[in-house]
C-alpha cells in the first residue's frame, strides 16, 4: 500500500491517536485539546524502552496492517497483490530483521544521551533561560519527543503545536500575547513553543526573537516561512537569532545535507527574494554584512561574487604569467573550445565531472560544474574556479567519452540559468541591477523633493546612462569598478556621477553590435576524472 496523502509532517499518523501502553501524565503546559505526545513507535513504550523481538514485531505490524485495512483504507492507494512475489518477500524479511537487529543493537533509549536534544536542553538552559524560545520541526513525532523531554528537565510553560492540535492559533496566542492583542495573564503564558510547520505560516509571533531548527526541511522555503513568523511588523527586538542543527560530519560528508541545501537556497533566492542567512558559523559577522549588502552567493561561498571573482581570477593570470612570461602569448592564441583533463579524487562533495567556462551572448562570463550525470554540482562560480587551480606540472589525463557531452549540458544549464533572470539587467544581486535600481530611485526622489535639480545636460546624460543600462549588457570593467565602489558604501549622488563619466568614456556598456557576441561561446572546459 502506498500513502496517498502522503506522509505530510504536520499531520500525525493514525498510529499518534492510539492509546500508549505506557502514557505519561498529561501536561497541562501542553496546551488544551493537545493530546498527550505519547510515542507513536511499537518498540517505544515509556516512550524510550526498547521491547522487540520478530515475534512481537510480527504481531504489531498485523495490528497496524488491519488498522489501516479497517478504519482508514481511503487514506492509502493499495498495491495489487500479484505485485507482491516470493523474492519480493524475502527482500522485505531480510530488511525487517535487520531493523530489528538495530533496535535490539541500541538497548534502551535515554534522551540525556542524545547529543543533539543535550544542546537543545543547554540552550533553553544556559544561553537564552529567560527568552521565549519558537522550536520548530518537520515531523510530529519529533515534536511529541522534544516536548516531553525538555519538560522532564523541569523547563515549564512549554506549548506544543501540531496537525493534531485542536486549536493552533490558541497555542500561538498564548506564545506572542502582545503581538496577537490577547489579555492572557502571565502564568498561562508559553515560554518555550515545539510545532510543526503547522505554525509556519499565517501566524504573529514577533514576541519571540529566537527560533531553532530543530531539522532542516528539504522545502527551502520552509525556512523563510518560519523566520517570517517572527521577523515581521512589532517585533521589538534588534536582532533575531535563528539556530539550526546540522548533521554530524561524518554524516554531511556521506549526504552533503548542508551543501545541497545551500545550492538550494542560492537557487530559491531569486525566486523567492529573501535575504535572511540560516548557516552563520563560519566568518559570522562578514558573511552578515555581505548579505545584507546583498552580494551574490554568500551563502554558497563565504567570498563570493562578482568584484571577488573577477579579482581573483585576474590575480590566478598575473601570477601565472609573471611565473612563465611565455604563457601570455601561448594562452592569449588559444582557440576557443580547448578543453584539458586532470586527475581528480572524487568526493561525496566534489564529484567527477567537468568545468565548462562560456561567454553568454550577452558578453557575460559563466562557469558551470557538472557531475557524470549530467547534474550541476553547484552554482557557486568561485568555487568551480577554484576547483580548476592545478600547477604547471600537473600531468593531463586522455579525454574522457563522456567529456563533451558534458561540455553541451554544462552550456545548456549555463543558458537555463540565463533565462531564469529578468532581461539584460541579469541577477538582481549584479552590478547592473543595482545600480540600475539605485539610480531610478535616486533619479525618482530628486524629481519629487529637488525638481530644479532634474535638468539640464547633466541630467539628460544620466537619464541616458540609466536607459543604456536597462537595454544593453554591462562592460565588466564596469562591473567591476562599480562593485568596488558598492563594497565601498558609495553614496547615490556619487553614484550617479561615477555612471555619467563611465558613459561619457564609453565604458559603461557594451552597444555597438560589433563588440557583442552573436551566441553564446564555449572559452574551455576541464575533466576532473580518476586516472
Amino acid at each position: 500500500m502506498l500513502d496517498e496523502i502522503g506522509n505530510d509532517e504536520d499531520e500525525d499518523s493514525p498510529l499518534s491517536q492510539e492509546e500508549d501502553p505506557h502514557p505519561l501524565t498529561p501536561s497541562p503546559s501542553l496546551g488544551e485539546g493537545e493530546p498527550d505526545p505519547e510515542s507513536p513507535s511499537p518498540f517505544l513504550g515509556e516512550g524510550f524502552r526498547v521491547r522487540v523481538s520478530e515475534g512481537s514485531f510480527a504481531q504489531r505490524a498485523a495490528e497496524i496492517y488491519r488498522l489501516y485495512r479497517e478504519q482508514y483504507p481511503r487514506r492509502f492507494k493499495w498495491i495489487r497483490a500479484n505485485l507482491f512475489r516470493p523474492e519480493l518477500r524475502q527482500h522485505l524479511q531480510q530488511d525487517a530483521t535487520a531493523l530489528i537487529g538495530i533496535l535490539q543493537l541500541v538497548g534502551n533509549w535515554n534522551p540525556l544521551e542524545d547529543g543533539k536534544l543535550v544542546a537543545l536542553l543547554d540552550l533553553l538552559q544556559q544561553q537564552h533561560p529567560r527568552e521565549k524560545v519558537l522550536i520548530f520541526t518537520q515531523f510530529a513525532d519529533t515534536a511529541r519527543y522534544l516536548a516531553r523531554a525538555i519538560e522532564g528537565q523541569g523547563i515549564t510553560q512549554i506549548g506544543l503545536a501540531t496537525g493534531q492540535s485542536a486549536d493552533p492559533t490558541a497555542l500561538a496566542w498564548r506564545f506572542s500575547p502582545l503581538s496577537n492583542e490577547k489579555p492572557i495573564p502571565e502564568s498561562e503564558q508559553l515560554r518555550v513553543l515545539v510545532a510543526t510547520d503547522v505554525l509556519s505560516e499565517g501566524q504573529n509571533l514577533q514576541d519571540c526573537a529566537i527560533i531553532l531548527n530543530y531539522d532542516l526541511p528539504w522545502a527551502i522555503i520552509r525556512l523563510i516561512q518560519r523566520a517570517g513568523r517572527v521577523d515581521r511588523i512589532g517585533q521589538q527586538a534588534e536582532e533575531i537569532l535563528c539556530y539550526s542543527f546540522l548533521p554530524a560530519e561524518g554524516v554531511e560528508r556521506l549526504i552533503n545535507l548542508r551543501g545541497r541545501l545551500r545550492d538550494r537556497l542560492n537557487e530559491n533566492q531569486e525566486v523567492v527574494g529573501t535575504d535572511e542567512a540560516f548557516f552563520e558559523d563560519e566568518q559570522v559577522r562578514e558573511l552578515l554584512l555581505n548579505l545584507y549588502n546583498e552580494r551574490s552567493g554568500v551563502l554558497d561561498e563565504a567570498d563570493e561574487g562578482e568584484v571577488d571573482l573577477t579579482s581573483e581570477a585576474l590575480q590566478i593570470w598575473q601570477s601565472a604569467i609573471e611565473a612563465n612570461p611565455a604563457l601570455e602569448s601561448t594562452i592569449e592564441n588559444l582557440p576557443n573550445v580547448v578543453y584539458s583533463t586532470r586527475e581528480h579524487e572524487p568526493t561525496g562533495i566534489d564529484p567527477e565531472g567537468v568545468l565548462v567556462y562560456l561567454r553568454t551572448d550577452s558578453g557575460t562570463d559563466a562557469l558551470a560544474w557538472v557531475d557524470k550525470d549530467g547534474n550541476s554540482v553547484t552554482q557557486s562560480q568561485m568555487r568551480i574556479l577554484r576547483m580548476a587551480r592545478c600547477s604547471m606540472d600537473t600531468p593531463s589525463l586522455p579525454r574522457h567519452p563522456q567529456h563533451h557531452q558534458l561540455v553541451t549540458r554544462g552550456a545548456a544549464l549555463i543558458a537555463e540559468q540565463t533565462q531564469t533572470v529578468a532581461g539584460t539587467l541579469g541577477s538582481k544581486r549584479g552590478a547592473a541591477a543595482r545600480t540600475y535600481d539605485r539610480l531610478m530611485a535616486y533619479t525618482q526622489h530628486i524629481r519629487e523633493t529637488l525638481p530644479v535639480l532634474a535638468q539640464g545636460t547633466e541630467w539628460e546624460n544620466l537619464a541616458k546612462a540609466i536607459e543604456e543600462i536597462n537595454q544593453y549588457p554591462m562592460k565588466q570593467n564596469a562591473i567591476v569598478r562599480l562593485n568596488r565602489e558598492f563594497k565601498g558604501g558609495i553614496r547615490d549622488e556619487q553614484l550617479a556621477k561615477l555612471v555619467t563619466l563611465l558613459r561619457e568614456q564609453d565604458a559603461l556598456c557594451i552597444i555597438n553590435s560589433e563588440e557583442r557576441q552573436d551566441r553564446s561561446q564555449i572559452i574551455c572546459s576541464m575533466g576532473l576524472f580518476v586516472q
